[in-house]
């Protein structure tokens, strides 16, 4: 029996963590995504993940993690290193570490992934809420950075610049480096022409137009296969005429004023104007829905799409409002919400995506957001990262990046924030207030007379 018992002992810590450990957690921590397993399951080169951590002090999430990962191929070999043994070991990765870091290497190429990327807190959940919301990034960090040691070229994402564009927040520049896609800035002023090793370009809610010069340029950048994310406000001084008449050429137009829903089960927080619209099914916005996230947009343009689209053109309406959703032609200086003479009927498209094929087997891709909260870190935060999710992946999708385009979502250590409808919110306010004392009450009295007639 002793035999038997220390052979079945050695049986099961030979089989792989995924056989012999499940996951229970609320949040399916170490549950991976098929993105991960395609990855791992195809490398073709050795990787080697060195784990930075001192003999004794190993973190059982991230334990539990790689052990899964090597569990998923042979190519993957983790190391240990303490840093009181080889204490000259990650000098030549990096000039500072913290305990339960990650090195991964493969040739040549390697990534150090820092503990507190790893496990991250939402300031803007603590600055704005005073609650500390922590997240384990442990896949998407580790993922991430295999795909960038095995992978030989990085699409390439410039941000034009020189018309009061905002910058990305420090959360979603993180978050795009973690896609492995390089980022520039990019002045169409001075160059004569887009770069040739632009693989998308990123116009991030522009206060100002652009010149018909610049405009020729990207006209000629994306009829010659490239793709385009356009990020807009409603315009609150000078409208974009000549960035709409590009977009005109591609069959999307705007319509004047700021989108306001009637439909309650649209909007949240009871402002019409804060938008939970519909998602349409993309492979941009299918993870989205798989995963059951919602993408918030405050204060949105509404786009129109042509009837009579070329032949060459195909337009998909990615976020939409509710048929009762109309444009407030007074924008910013709306004083109602109710609608006025001179506002516009919906239903609206609030982001869409095109696709010109400009040759054979050439295709230049555009995805428009009309909404620059699109990219703001406490709207995020309001839909647990529906909203970084659906950006990601959109420019994912526009470089065309096989194992970057859809992104892995952070597991919460804690709890996600649930965001409710207007709707839903009013029918719950109804049912605890209302109806269910109510039913208390009614059941008292009813056992109360019954007991009084005995």
């Amino acid at each position: 029996v002793l035999a038997i018992a220390v052979m079945v002992n050695v049986f099961a810590a030979a089989l792989p963590a995924s056989v012999t450990k499940f996951d229970t957690t609320a949040n399916q921590l170490f549950t991976l995504s098929e993105q991960t397993e395609k990855l791992v399951g195809s490398l073709t080169d050795e990787v080697t993940v060195y784990w930075i951590v001192r003999s004794g002090r190993e973190e059982s999430y991230l334990e539990s993690l790689l052990s899964r990962y090597q569990s998923l191929s042979d190519k993957i070999r983790v190391v240990k290193k303490d840093p009181d043994v080889f204490p000259t070991f990650t000098q030549q990765y990096t000039d500072s570490f913290t305990g339960n870091s990650l090195i991964v290497e493969a040739g040549e190429r390697y990534r150090y992934v820092d503990y507190n990327d790893i496990f991250v807190m939402d300031y803007a959940s603590y600055y704005y809420y005073g609650t500390e919301n922590w997240s384990f990034c442990g896949e998407s960090e580790l993922t991430s950075a295999i795909d960038y040691v095995v992978s030989e070229n990085l699409p390439k994402v410039y941000l034009l610049t020189g018309h009061g564009e905002s910058s990305l927040s420090d959360s979603f520049t993180s978050a795009v480096k973690q896609q492995n896609i390089e980022t520039a800035e990019l002045s169409l002023l001075t160059l004569e022409s887009v770069p040739a090793d632009a693989d998308c370009i990123l116009i991030n809610a522009p206060q100002s137009d652009i010149s018909l010069d610049e405009q020729s340029k990207l006209r000629e950048y994306l009829g010659n296969g490239g793709n385009l994310f356009l990020i807009t406000d409603p315009p609150k001084n000078e409208k974009l005429s000549n960035l709409e008449a590009l977009m005109a050429d591609y069959g999307v137009s705007t319509v004047d004023g700021i989108v306001v829903e009637s439909d309650q089960s649209h909007y949240v927080w009871g402002t019409p104007y804060f938008l939970l619209p519909d998602i349409a099914s993309h492979a941009i916005t299918t993870p989205l829905t798989e995963g059951g996230y919602r993408v918030l947009l405050p204060i949105s343009q509404g786009l129109t799409v042509a009837d009579d689209l070329r032949d060459t053109l195909s337009v998909t309406k990615l976020l939409t409002t509710s048929s009762s959703a109309f444009a407030k032609a007074a924008g910013y200086d709306l004083t109602t919400y109710e609608k006025e003479e001179g506002d516009v009927n919906g239903p609206f498209a609030l982001a869409v995506a095109i696709s010109d094929t400009v040759d054979d087997g050439i295709t230049s891709d555009i995805v428009w957001v009309s909404s620059a909260a699109l990219v703001d870190d406490q709207t995020n935060t309001q839909v647990s990262g529906g909203n970084q999710d659906f950006f990601l992946n959109a420019l994912g999708y526009l470089c065309q990046a096989e194992q970057s385009s859809l992104s892995i979502h952070a597991k919460s250590l804690s709890s996600d924030t649930l965001t409710m409808d207007s709707a839903a919110v009013s029918a719950l306010t109804v049912a605890v207030v209302g109806v269910i004392p109510a039913a208390v009450i009614t059941l008292g009295i009813v056992i109360w007379i019954r007991r009084k007639r005995r």
